[in-house]
């Protein structure tokens, strides 16, 4: 079956199933993506992590489990799902509904209970078949604006297997695809999945392995061992995958003059020519709601948008570090107003990557 309409009917005509029940747990999908590599993208966050970083914007992707979330706009308070749940697990009190998280197993009896869609399960079990279904769907946009599937999350390649055989079949659809990884994981499933896939997007968010450790839940040794080793692996291919380095500027962690220029040293230092591109992830805030939801605290609810000045400053560090400085791009929203006033229209835009 080599046309995109074959994989986007049903299940059974995707082949769903034949991977010899090969499957994983996602928790969504997002279609229409800029900011998971080149061009229009459909992003697949599967869910389980290897790090724990106390600024993550993906909270929802860590735990390896199923997850019930409320979504308190929408809820009507009927009481449904308290009386649906299996383990009462779930309570209606003045404030909407209570989740005890201990007794939950993630079961979504409640979500299909729900008239309102206010409960929601993060995290369904879906098989290679099914997800190239899905994805399949998008392959027009992917054709006119040169772009392609991300596999992200949480950390894909905690489930290399599924991921090996999903880029297959992608790859024998014509798909272009990405992988995003935080590094931590096994080297030999890296460089299997590095020889399917045509971007790796790997993270570099701290060089001090203490800090690291700190902010992450784990050191960056493995990480960095593991970078050297794609890199050897990317030397001695004719053909490999484009490599993007991306670094998260986290107000208070990651964002430090210093911390940037050693992450631009080791990148000239150890993959001299092999960076297509150096992204510099400013800060948002976005994902506050998803902690509620969650029921958990996130410790940057407090903290704005980084001002577009320090921005700056970091991509000057990042350019004067010893990289090619045309590898180095920022991207994301800056603050709109500062002690100097509101930037001009073309900080925002240097910003966001759109000028070099």
């Amino acid at each position: 079956m080599d046309s995109a309409e074959g994989y986007a009917g049903t299940p059974e005509r995707c082949g769903a199933g034949s991977e010899n029940g090969s499957a994983a747990l996602v928790a969504h999908l997002q279609r229409m993506s800029t900011e998971d590599g080149p061009g229009i993208r459909t992003t697949v966050f599967l869910k389980g992590c290897s790090l724990a970083c106390t600024w993550c914007h993906n909270p929802e992707c860590l735990s390896p489990r199923p997850e019930v979330v409320w979504h308190a706009v929408r809820c009507i308070g009927c009481g449904e799902c308290a009386r649906a749940c299996p383990t009462g697990s779930l309570e209606l009190g003045p404030g909407g509904v209570v989740i005890d998280r201990e007794r939950c197993r993630g079961c979504g009896t409640c979500a299909e209970a729900c008239p309102s869609t206010a409960m929601e399960l993060v995290g369904r079990r879906m098989s290679v078949g099914s997800l190239v279904c899905e994805v399949a769907k998008d392959r027009s946009y992917f054709a006119s604006s040169g772009g392609g599937v991300t596999v992200s999350g949480g950390e894909p390649l905690l489930q290399p297997r599924f991921l090996e055989a999903f880029l297959k079949r992608c790859r024998a659809l014509g798909i272009r695809s990405a992988v995003d990884t935080c590094g931590l994981c096994g080297r030999q499933a890296l460089l299997e999945v590095s020889e399917l896939c045509d971007l790796v997007l790997y993270d570099l968010k701290l060089m001090d392995p203490a800090k690291h450790a700190a902010f992450t839940g784990q050191g960056n040794e493995k990480i960095l061992d593991n970078l050297l080793a794609l890199g050897d692996s990317l030397r001695a291919r004719d053909r490999g995958p484009a490599l993007w380095i991306r670094t998260p500027l986290i107000p208070g962690a990651t964002a430090e003059e210093g911390n940037v220029g050693a992450i631009g040293k080791f990148i000239a230092r150890e993959l001299g020519g092999l960076v297509e591109r150096w992204e510099l992830c400013a800060f948002n805030n976005l994902c506050r709601d998803k902690y509620l939801r969650l029921g958990r605290k996130w410790a940057f609810a407090e903290c704005d948008l980084l001002e577009p000045e320090v921005v700056e400053s970091l991509i000057t560090v990042a350019r004067n570090s010893g990289v090619d400085p045309a590898i180095v791009r920022a991207t994301g929203a800056t603050r709109l107003g500062s002690g100097r006033g509101a930037p001009k229209e073309e900080d925002r835009l240097r910003t966001a990557g759109a000028l070099g």
